[in-house]
């Protein structure tokens, strides 16, 4: 049991909290929706704290972000629980334990635990992921801290959710983002997520305005979001509002969970993604879960800097001020250099 974060107490023992967008209203003795968090005689507490459903050391471009201290070691931890309820979950055994299963899972591992394995490991950040982060915030923000003190990064693999409270206390310790931006329809995130698509458009604006470096991942699926229409406007969206140089990354879908009968997305749907992107004005586009090489080329020059081979960095042309070695154009990102 820990107290959680960002709450009001209301009359008669009632919460409201103030994590995600959302604004869970919780009668005493409930839980929120994300069914990790409950009101017990007018406190709201947090049952997730250091219970880690998942531990693992993942290649940074795992998460993915292929513009952060590329070729590094993340080390990622997830706790049961998701504020979404995503038909294609393909994490839901973990992400939908609480809901489903009513169960949490996991074993516990204290802040101090992870940090120092991440460091016995020789890894250069701690990843937030697997599950949605926001509903373990109290836990990331913890050990965010002391990843920070040791010198590591933070980031967080996120669907976007949470509050601009939220955001300005994790403006101080996290340093990168890859957000699921599922969809440019609100009727999509409505119907088959259970939220809105507008609070995940502001978190997205309100972490480029902190400075926090942002990636951003959309998987395709057939006849749910490969509407050529609505993939202009969602480039368009992140040229406008994130930036040109901002990395898309389009991944095809596979059968999962509630759509484990749905066909998986063809490889020419992705590319021309990949296009639409490029004519929105994105210079930095990678196609996910295909058997191709996910390469980083210069958007002066267009000459090859990153070869990838699956996850991993097989070469890094780029220069330690961040430059490519053949134009000298400016490469974005964070720790880019080979």
């Amino acid at each position: 049991m820990h107290e959680a974060m960002l709450y009001e107490q209301l009359p008669d023992k009632r919460v409201r909290c103030r994590l995600c967008a959302h604004h869970c209203t919780i009668a005493d003795g409930h839980k929120g929706l994300c069914q990790v968090r409950e009101n017990r005689e007018g406190t709201l507490y947090t049952l997730v704290y250091g219970r880690t459903i998942s531990q693992a050391v993942d290649p940074i471009e795992k998460k993915p972000l292929y513009h952060f201290h590329p070729g590094s070691l993340s080390y990622s931890i997830a706790t049961p629980g998701c504020n979404f309820r995503c038909a294609w979950c393909q994490n839901w055994e973990i992400s939908q334990m609480p809901r489903e299963r009513h169960l949490i899972g996991g074993h516990p591992a204290a802040p101090g635990q992870i940090v120092a394995d991440a460091r016995r490991r020789s890894c250069r950040s701690i990843a937030y992921t697997y599950t949605e982060p926001t509903i373990f915030f109290e836990y990331a923000a913890d050990t965010a801290h002391l990843t920070r003190e040791a010198g590591l990064a933070n980031v967080f693999v996120s669907n976007g959710y949470m509050t601009d409270e939220a955001l300005e206390i994790a403006k101080d310790w996290l340093d990168a983002a890859n957000i699921d931006l599922k969809a440019f329809r609100d009727d999509t995130y409505r119907k088959h997520i259970g939220a809105h698509l507008q609070p995940v458009l502001d978190s997205l604006q309100k972490m480029k305005q902190l400075g926090i470096w942002l990636e951003v991942t959309t998987l395709i699926i057939p006849g749910i979001n490969d509407d050529p229409a609505e993939l202009k406007e969602l480039a368009e969206f992140l040229v406008s509002q994130l930036g040109t140089d901002t990395p898309w990354h389009v991944s095809r879908f596979f059968p999962s969970y509630q759509m484990n009968q749905a066909p998986p997305t063809p490889v020419k749907t992705l590319h021309l993604a990949e296009e639409i992107g490029r004519v929105a004005g994105l210079r930095h586009i990678y196609l996910g879960n295909v058997a191709e090489e996910t390469n980083t080329l210069c958007p002066g020059c267009h000459r090859l800097l990153i070869r990838r081979v699956g996850f991993g960095v097989i070469e890094n042309r780029i220069q330690a001020d961040g430059t490519c070695p053949d134009c000298a154009a400016s490469i974005a990102g964070v720790g880019m250099a080979g």
